[in-house]
């Protein structure tokens, strides 16, 4: 453990020369503000000091010093509602938190920290609406897979600007563990990573996601709302499951469980989430009578992703979820009593086959999913590989009689709009359970990145195909990055996709691409030719 901390604060030591001379003198936020998970009468806050200069994060370096936390309705902070102070700690790598409770509900808030003389920036949050509040609409930006070194986070600071969110959802892979080059990018590394190597101890861990939280797009769209986030397979190793990984090799790269550990600490102690059920991140949220939010933890407790030849997808001993984890999931559905129920879901659940895609198509989906190259009828790591939580949890919401479920899907770099079917095989002639809306990937390669031709090429080609096979898919883009604004109301749940210009470009634009909702009661989403 010392031998990894003093390695790490040699590799940090370009980082604190990077730093301003004023962060030697007095403590420095250098890494922004946060809130998230906001409830009813409370919201969670957060920060990174940098006390010293060689504090770096992931150095292990620097002196305990106390931080103080405000919070007020207005920017000026002249009418403040709440105040304290707590420590900073080399052992949390210099992270703080405030649960601050005792808020009013549906309330705008500002808050900033303040350390030895120096104040962070200001960031504005938002309490969620009282418990039993009739509530006419709510409106959540969407997010999912940002890889730092295929661009820039203009997708961010396009939902920043927006001014009218009440929160925004992270589906998972905020951050990505792969070392320089290794993921997606060979070619074309637009500004490299935090470590260089790949990520595997706590310092890697702290190092990396410090580095993600120097990004202004990102701090301005923390500073703008609360983000209700997950997490996916990227914050700890490619296509985790509960004993390992794709891209974990536990003889070289140590013991899994030590590694899902550091990975696990440094994510609760970068990010403004809870830390829920046994330190996981499933839990639920509620905003008032319109809607609850149930967050999963898809990577926990599932079981190895089938290979192909290698056991069945229809095993029922297999597991996505894990039994405790369902059954909470099924509870909170039958019990709810709101007009909507969001599932924050990091991989999607509509079935996908591939169809008859050329070998040309077939390639490419197959290394964006990772697949064998010669192909495979379905993707093992999302809820078609596990095939009997699937059918479980649909059957669950059929007898139930359980309405307006949607799904919040990342993870797969393209966007769909889907409904989820009973049995994909004779739909539509039997009904949709649910329904699933999926965003793209903010920077992460999608098809007309892995086959290098315009953007639209692909999704010109396989859309019609991918449809073709899967009558459920009502839109499927291949190749755009950017983000999704879910907009509710008692009547419907809408997402507007927006895409940008350009993931390489600092000062990429966004434009609206499509719009689908599904109406209160219907359980299929259906195209809107506006956004909201």
């Amino acid at each position: 453990m010392v031998k990894a901390a003093a390695a790490t604060a040699v590799l940090g030591a370009p980082l604190a020369a990077a730093l301003p001379a004023r962060a030697a003198e007095a403590p420095a936020f250098l890494h922004g503000v946060a809130s998230g998970d906001p409830l009813p009468d409370g919201v969670l806050l957060w920060t990174r000091v940098t006390p010293t200069a060689a504090a770096t994060p992931g150095s292990g370096l620097g002196p305990d010093v106390e931080v103080g936390w405000t919070v007020a309705t207005d920017k000026a902070f002249t009418n403040v509602v709440a105040k304290g102070s707590t420590t900073a700690t080399a052992a949390s790598d210099h992270t703080v938190k405030a649960d601050i409770r005792g808020l009013k509900p549906a309330t705008a808030y500002w808050f900033r920290f303040s350390s030895g003389g120096t104040d962070s920036p200001a960031a504005r949050t938002r309490t969620a609406p009282a418990h039993d509040a009739a509530v006419a609409g709510m409106r959540f930006g969407v997010v999912s897979c940002a890889n730092w070194e295929a661009g820039y986070f203009a997708a961010y600071r396009h939902l920043a600007a927006r001014g009218d969110l009440d929160a925004w959802l992270h589906l998972g892979d905020y951050i990505y563990e792969y070392g320089t080059g290794e993921y997606g990018t060979r070619d074309t590394v637009v500004r490299p990573h935090a470590p260089t190597h790949e990520i595997v101890t706590l310092a890697d861990y702290r190092t990396r996601h410090g580095r993600y939280k120097t990004d202004p797009d990102l701090q301005s769209l923390h500073a703008a709302a609360p983000v209700i986030a997950i997490w996916d397979d990227h914050e700890f190793a490619n296509d985790t499951w509960s004993g390992g990984a794709e891209n974990h090799t536990e003889g070289a790269e140590g013991a899994w469980s030590a590694r899902q550990s550091a990975a696990k600490q440094a994510y609760f102690e970068w990010m403004p989430v809870r830390p829920a059920i046994a330190g996981t991140t499933y839990r639920r949220l509620r905003f008032g009578r319109l809607a609850d939010l149930s967050l999963l933890d898809l990577r926990s407790y599932r079981s190895q992703q089938v290979k192909v030849g290698n056991g069945s997808v229809d095993d029922p001993n297999r597991t996505l979820t894990g039994r405790a984890q369902l059954d909470w999931l099924k509870a909170g559905l039958k019990s709810s009593d709101t007009s909507w129920r969001l599932v924050g879901n990091s991989v999607m659940i509509a079935p996908f086959a591939l169809g008859s895609l050329s070998a040309e198509l077939l390639k490419p989906l197959a290394e964006l999913l990772g697949l064998p190259k010669e192909g495979l009828a379905l993707n093992t790591d999302q809820w078609d590989g596990y095939t009997d939580d699937r059918r479980e949890l649909l059957t669950h919401l059929r007898d139930n009689a359980i309405r307006n479920t949607v799904f919040l899907t990342g993870d797969i770099h393209m966007a769909w709009a889907n409904d989820v079917p009973y049995n994909a095989g004779t739909y539509p002639l039997s009904a949709s359970a649910a329904t699933e809306f999926v965003v793209t990937s903010v920077t992460s390669d999608n098809l007309d990145d892995l086959v290098k031709v315009p953007e639209g090429t692909v999704s010109a080609l396989a859309s019609p195909l991918i449809r073709a096979a899967n009558r459920h898919v009502h839109w499927v883009d291949t190749d755009r990055h950017g983000y999704g604004v879910l907009d509710l109301t008692a009547e419907r749940a809408q997402m507007d996709y927006y895409v940008l210009s350009s993931r390489t470009s600092a000062n990429a634009t966004t434009s609206w691409a499509r719009s689908y909702r599904t109406r209160s009661g219907t359980q299929k989403v259906e195209r809107v030719y506006d956004p909201v």
